[in-house]
């Protein structure tokens, strides 16, 4: 009798597998004929490291705060993260890191270094922050109206990637202008002086 329930109860296991199977091949069959895809959708991140290898030389990755203006231009495209600001740079600036054939430039709104605190609670923290996060890459400030002008002409012919955050503090975005990775701006130099 003791071999026996063991031998049932796999046996009941095992028609409840079946019988779930069944289920989602019908479900699947379901779905083909009514011309339902089921796909997963995309982490912000995945959609970044998708565009990663194709972005290059003049292609702009901008990580932006929360109230950074969705735009029109047709080479900007805008992904809503939900996720903080300084944990999103980091993950852009390591994806871009790890990118060996861009590298970036970075600019920062020039206003932010005149932001009070007591003006927009969070804005010594996000300067701290931003600081310690961009620290020995050379990120200039840039007046606001600027970057957003540069921003949408070349928006025009190079794709954008704006990469949204929670961040609620004005004048904290990042701009990464791409630049090719693997020949410097001196290399260039000396090539063009070649030239003449």
């Amino acid at each position: 009798m003791r071999t026996k329930a063991p031998i049932l109860g796999l046996a009941i296991l095992l028609a409840a597998f079946v019988a779930c199977e069944r289920e989602d091949e019908a479900k699947g069959e379901e779905h083909a004929m009514l011309n339902v895809h089921v796909v997963k959708t995309p982490t912000w991140m995945d959609t970044l490291t998708g565009y990663l290898p194709a972005l290059g030389h003049r292609n702009w990755i901008v990580v932006a705060d929360s109230a950074f203006p969705l735009q029109i231009s047709p080479g900007i495209e805008t992904i809503v993260t939900g996720e903080d600001h300084f944990a999103v740079l980091e993950r852009v600036l390591k994806a871009v890191d790890a990118a060996k054939h861009i590298r970036p430039k970075i600019w920062l709104d020039k206003e932010l270094a005149f932001v009070a605190e007591d003006l927009a609670p969070g804005a010594d923290d996000a300067r701290r922050r931003l600081d310690e996060a961009l620290k020995g890459r050379g990120a200039m400030p840039v007046l606001h109206a600027d970057l957003i002008a540069r921003l949408d002409q070349a928006g025009k012919t190079f794709k954008i990637i704006m990469v949204k955050t929670t961040l609620a503090v004005p004048y904290t975005t990042v701009f990464l202008e791409l630049d090719c990775g693997y020949w410097p701006a001196e290399n260039e130099a000396i090539m063009r002086e070649k030239m003449k």
